[in-house]
């Protein structure tokens, strides 16, 4: 019995002449929605399964459809001859936008097998001369399907192959969605040893140390794990201290890690690829020149192992070195690994000859926490959910953790400045209180906490818009609406508009026999949100500022030092 290994999100081409089983196998190894039949398609747009003029129109149907479930992530399978390369080459066209790995199944049985399977068929009229044909485009096509771009090619070259064979579907290196944490992101360390030492104290790590009093390992009393953002090296200090301690951690269960753009070059240089020796890449050699050959072949073979970005926590979690757009959460090729190692890039540099990197954070939207590093901001703050832990620390700044699912952050001051920045850190440039018109206008499905999703029309978002944007504060800061009751009926009587009776009778309906009537007070609630600082927002049940600015935040200092004197 033989083991097909196919990862659990790809793009699986089923490659065979007719008549050599390949609908068969699929039924048997693959759930009936997970795959595409040409022949279907072709029946679909022809009402005839055979009729070859109509191929054109079904593989726009059958891209079409692959396309759809790809880009939600489902595994999809292609029921199709596949023996030429024209074929071929648009799916893995569709692989490749879709960012998923292609894999090809080839079940490269007898022609004379094919042949007789055919016919015995009523509906196959085609004689032998066609299954020849398209063998020996599939026999022509063996040798070079690996340069084509297929990630994995299962050859069944007999009957009992294909009857012995099973399918394992596998997990991509980055999927770690059934591990929950607790995490403790720590962001680009860049051979600040005493910084990391001093980090993982803070956050209640305990330090193991070698004979030589050399830090090897942390361990956590109540299980938590680091995962760090990557750039561990360069810059500092002591670049094989650090990677000594991240090695360590990982190996010992303790951590994670994604790979910098500093890893990458480590480990291309390492083994001896062509890299410039620029960033401080000489420095982080020269201090590995100093350590034993195992410890840096260890070095080179832990950066070369190293994944762009870690899906986490059922989804909810994504940490990659430069950020990573939603899309790209979970996929994998050569595009999501260079944005995950280098950011979204122009092509173009700035004035001090880095590259411009877009601001994708500003545009993201998706549901899960992305934390990154890999641009040095001042401090952090929350940007859409997205967070850079990238501080400075080789720069006299501080190195930061996130502690994950708490959302809270930790620091420890650099204690020296190790490196001058090209560029000065500095916080994204945004205006948080500014909207985007498409993120309010049109149809929108909100996920809430406690009532799943929520459908919103196109007119409703339209009238919400307008009754925010003339009245309501910052909805950032609208972190609670208390209900509002609904009106009763219009009462019959000519002179009231509402009457008990009505509110009565609505109970009455719905088997409530039993109603406590309580008198109304007049005047309005407040909802008041204040930190220690005293910073917060005062605002009614229907969210409009309730006192000017300057009132509202002596009212709101007040309130902060009468919450810190209680004990709040």
């Amino acid at each position: 019995m033989s083991e097909l290994s196919i990862p659990e999100l790809s793009l699986v081409l089923l490659v065979g002449a007719s008549g050599s089983g390949k609908t068969t196998f699929a039924a048997a190894h693959f759930a009936p929605t997970e795959v595409i039949s040409s022949d279907e398609c072709r029946a679909m747009v022809s009402d005839d399964p055979n009729a070859q003029d109509a191929t054109a129109d079904a593989f726009s149907v059958v891209e079409f459809i692959a396309g759809k479930r790809l880009a939600r992530g489902l595994l999809t399978v292609i029921d199709a001859t596949n023996v030429q390369l024209a074929a071929r080459k648009s799916l893995l066209a569709l692989a490749k936008e879709h960012d998923v790995l292609a894999v090809a199944i080839v079940l490269d049985l007898p022609t004379s097998v094919a042949v007789e399977r055919n016919a015995a068929r009523a509906d196959r009229d085609f004689g032998a001369r066609v299954i020849k044909r398209q063998q020996d485009q599939l026999r022509r096509s063996l040798r070079g399907l690996k340069k084509e771009g297929f990630r994995s090619i299962h050859v069944l070259d007999s009957e009992q192959a294909v009857a012995e064979a099973t399918i394992v579907r596998t997990r991509l290196f980055n999927d770690r969605r059934d591990d929950h944490g607790p995490f403790d992101v720590i962001g680009d360390v860049h051979g600040c040893r005493l910084e990391l030492e001093d980090l993982l104290e803070q956050l209640g790590y305990t330090l193991a140390r070698d004979q030589a009093g050399r830090a090897v390992d942390a361990r956590h009393p109540e299980s938590r794990r680091v995962v760090f953002v990557g750039d561990l090296v360069d810059r500092g200090p002591d670049s094989p201290g650090v990677l000594r301690l991240a090695m360590g951690m990982v190996e010992s269960g303790n951590a994670l890690c994604v790979s910098g753009n500093h890893e990458a070059k480590l480990a291309k240089a390492l083994g001896r690829g062509t890299v410039r020796a620029t960033h401080c890449l000489q420095q982080t050699l020269d201090q590995l020149a100093m350590q034993d050959d195992s410890f840096v072949a260890r070095t080179r073979a832990f950066c070369d192992g190293l994944v762009a970005h870690y899906v986490l926590d059922d989804g909810n979690l994504v940490v990659a070195h430069a950020g990573l757009k939603e899309k790209y959460h979970g996929r994998a090729s050569g595009r999501v690994r260079a944005f995950a190692l280098y950011g979204d890039t122009s092509g173009e540099t700035d004035e001090f000859g880095l590259p411009v990197r877009y601001p994708w954070a500003e545009d993201y939207r998706g549901s899960a926490t992305v934390l990154y590093g890999h641009t040095p901001v001042t401090e952090t703050e929350w940007v859409n959910n997205t967070m850079c832990l990238d501080t400075g620390c080789v720069f006299g700044g501080s190195l930061t953790a996130l502690r994950y699912p708490e959302r809270e952050t930790v620091s420890v001051p650099a204690r020296d400045t190790y490196y001058e920045p090209i560029r000065p850190p500095a916080p994204p440039e945004r205006d948080p209180a500014t909207l985007k018109l498409t993120d309010v206008l049109g149809p929108r499905v909100i996920e809430t906490q406690y009532m799943g999703r929520v459908s919103m029309r196109d007119e409703n978002a339209a009238g919400a818009l307008e009754v925010m944007s003339r009245f309501a504060v910052d909805p950032g800061q609208l972190f609670y609406l208390p209900p509002t009751m609904s009106p009763v009926d219009s009462s019959p009587r000519d002179d009231l508009l509402e009457h008990p009776d009505q509110a009565f009778d609505y109970f009455a309906a719905h088997d409530v026999d039993r109603v406590i009537c309580q008198e109304k007070h007049m005047g309005s609630r407040a909802v008041v949100r204040v930190t220690q600082q005293g910073d917060g927002v005062i605002h009614s049940r229907t969210g409009r500022a309730f006192l000017p600015g300057e009132q509202q935040s002596i009212v709101l200092q007040r309130i902060a030092r009468a919450a810190t004197v209680a004990g709040v």
